[in-house]
């Protein structure tokens, strides 16, 4: 009998279980090696989240509470035939505070079927009306839909813990081509690609202050053929240019972080190529 209480107890404790962790160890599987980024990105408040959605992780996300935005969305690059997903917009419940939601769901469900306050929903993170009437800027993902193979994960992209504020002109012009046109073709040959996308914080901030603009929009990319790091690459651009962003090697990309960030910045924990 006290056998079988012990196991009712840990059960408990299991489904009480938060993916808002101190690690990714319930979704290493979208870092290289399963070793995310070194702690110089780290924010003072972070949250580090396992992108779950409809009972499966479709990404990894280090998110910033105090700024409300992304600092990296982590991924494997399998883009699918399904179109883009209608923009319905969705939130973390496990920012909100103790609770057992795991899953990524919308502002109203939580407001209407389990009793939260939208105060209580924006406190750490954004909410869809921190981006309407944004001039000049538009909800930009880190980890976007184009990139992913299924519906459900493309959908799961649509979460405002995976976006930031991006110029427009960016991200509807250079970042897109970047995303849609730059990234086939240097996949090609690659049996599994790492991504991580991130945004740098900037000085400015949006929605009173509530949201923070980034000031730069960078990606870092491992190649693997064969299970074995074949090709590594990065991009990175100012969050208010209409130029093409500047196309590096993936450690020059680190040193340009490490000298935005004022710490050493290593993305793939000197696993991959560097080329």
């Amino acid at each position: 009998l006290g056998l079988l209480l012990l196991q009712v107890l840990a059960s408990c404790l299991w489904l009480g279980h938060s993916e808002v962790v101190n690690s990714f160890d319930s979704c290493p599987q979208f870092f290289y090696d399963g070793i995310p980024p070194n702690d110089a990105l780290n924010p003072n408040n972070p949250a580090r989240i396992c992108q779950r959605f409809r009972n499966s992780y479709h990404y990894a996300t280090l998110y910033d509470r105090d700024r409300r935005i992304p600092v990296y969305s982590a991924y494997k690059y399998r883009p699918g035939p399904d179109k883009r997903p209608p923009g319905y917009w969705l939130v973390e419940p496990q920012l909100i505070g103790d609770n057992n939601l795991k899953e990524m769901t919308s502002e109203m469900n939580l407001i209407y079927n389990h009793s939260f306050t939208l105060d209580q929903i924006k406190e750490s993170q954004a909410v869809l009306d921190d981006y309407k009437g944004l001039k000049d800027l538009d909800i930009g993902h880190l980890s976007p839909s184009g990139h992913q193979f299924t519906k459900e994960s493309k959908i799961a992209t649509f979460t405002l813990t995976n976006v930031v504020p991006q110029d427009s002109s960016l991200n509807r012009g250079k970042w897109m081509a970047y995303e849609s046109k730059i990234m086939p073709k240097m996949t090609q040959g690659c049996t599994t690609t790492y991504v991580i996308t991130g945004a740098v914080p900037g000085k400015e901030n949006e929605s009173n202050n509530r949201v923070n603009r980034p000031s730069h929009i960078w990606s870092a990319a491992c190649c693997l053929g064969d299970e074995k790091p074949k090709d590594a690459w990065g991009a990175i651009a100012e969050n208010k240019s209409k130029k093409k962003p500047d196309d590096l090697s993936l450690e020059d990309l680190e040193k340009r972080l490490t000298e935005l960030y004022g710490e050493k910045v290593t993305l793939f924990n000197n696993a991959c190529s560097q080329k």
